[in-house]
């Protein structure tokens, strides 16, 4: 979405005439879902998609009728026999658009903002898309920062100097990573912090997963001991290239609740060190990748170096979603999705094989 508000923002300030439609809410099959946006220009030219197909040639015919009333609207669309597809497939489902002409200063304050925030570490949007159930005007949208503070709302009726009530009950924090969703007549739409991902080895595996993962829309870090292995042509969209030994540098490196932990070097000892380092540092993933036997040498050792348990038993390794992967390219999609399910399913990772178990001597 940010590529989009960033285009949006471009058409503000150079005063273009834009209508900016939000899918706010979808039930059963949908092309796409709730968050989704598209701009829609008064020559008919958009940026973004709803989907494609015939509802989104609709929501651009109405968003036209729309930037000459200037007035916003919520459509709703049931996709059957009358929005199918080109090729004759029906989702079934059901969407609401926002249509948002922005033609106030209020709500293209709002959008500022919305940016803002969306880029500096996380918001959540909640739209009002029922007038009749929530008794507010529809279309009415309320801007959370991360910690859940008010912070810019558009065609909206203030509850004192905050959202209405119905509004803030159902507020979900951040920090529980929620997917977009709707409760009585409001939708929710978070933008989610991007996570950072940690990948400690720059050999084949590491380069293959950060060019996933950076279109996975992770922060890459990438950490090598060899200069030529953490480049800029190696790794082209990685946040950071670091360069050093483990030992020396995992231990300064930040490592907060967001942060996913990689370890794919080249080497059994290389392993042990940046998981000895890793562990227990609260991360919210740590995966090393390795056979079932030489991940049963590590923790053995780990466990006699004063390494938890709890914290090893915590370890994602083998790494990998079983999808019978044998090459490179392979492996990296196995590991990526892995990271992906981890991130958006709140830690639960369907397909992943048994974790070798932890035996804690006495």
């Amino acid at each position: 979405m940010l590529d989009v508000l960033e285009k949006l923002l471009l058409d503000l300030d150079a005063s273009r005439p834009v209508a900016c439609c939000r899918l706010v809410e979808t039930r059963g099959s949908t092309p796409q879902k709730a968050g989704a946006m598209m701009l829609v220009y008064p020559d008919g030219l958009q940026a973004g998609t709803l989907g494609g197909g015939c509802v989104e040639a609709e929501v651009k015919r109405r968003a036209l009728g729309v930037l000459n009333d200037g007035a916003a609207q919520v459509l709703k669309f049931q996709l059957d026999d009358d929005y199918g597809w080109d090729d004759g497939l029906i989702c079934g489902g059901r969407m609401q658009v926002l249509v948002d002409p922005l033609c106030d200063e209020e709500s293209i304050a709002y959008f500022r903002e919305l940016h803002a925030q969306a880029s500096a570490g996380g918001a959540t949007e909640a739209i009002i898309f029922d007038a009749e159930k929530t008794k507010h005007p529809a279309g009415a949208s309320f801007l959370f920062d991360i910690e859940d503070r008010l912070i810019a709302h558009a065609r909206a009726t203030l509850s004192g100097d905050d959202a209405p009530e119905l509004v803030r009950e159902n507020l979900k924090p951040l920090s529980i990573r929620p997917r977009s969703y709707a409760v009585g007549g409001v939708a929710y739409l978070p933008s989610l912090p991007r996570c950072r991902l940690l990948i400690v080895g720059g050999g084949h595996i590491g380069q293959s997963v950060a060019r996933l993962a950076g279109e996975l829309e992770f922060d890459v870090w990438v950490l090598d001991d060899r200069a030529e292995f953490v480049t800029e042509e190696r790794f082209p969209s990685a946040e950071r290239r670091i360069t050093g030994t483990i030992g020396e540098v995992l231990p300064g490196l930040e490592i907060t609740p967001d942060t996913y932990c990689l370890i794919v070097t080249r080497g059994h000892n290389h392993d042990e060190e940046a998981l000895l380092h890793l562990a227990e540092r609260g991360a919210r993933y740590v995966g090393m990748i390795g056979s079932r036997r030489k991940i049963r040498l590590i923790y053995d050792d780990l466990l006699a170096d004063g390494v938890s348990a709890e914290a090893l038993a915590k370890v994602h390794a083998p790494l990998g979603i079983d999808i019978g992967s044998q090459t490179v390219a392979e492996i990296a999609v196995s590991i990526a999705a892995e990271l992906v399910a981890h991130r958006n399913r709140d830690g639960r990772v369907p397909g992943r094989p048994e974790g070798v178990e932890v035996e804690e001597t006495i």
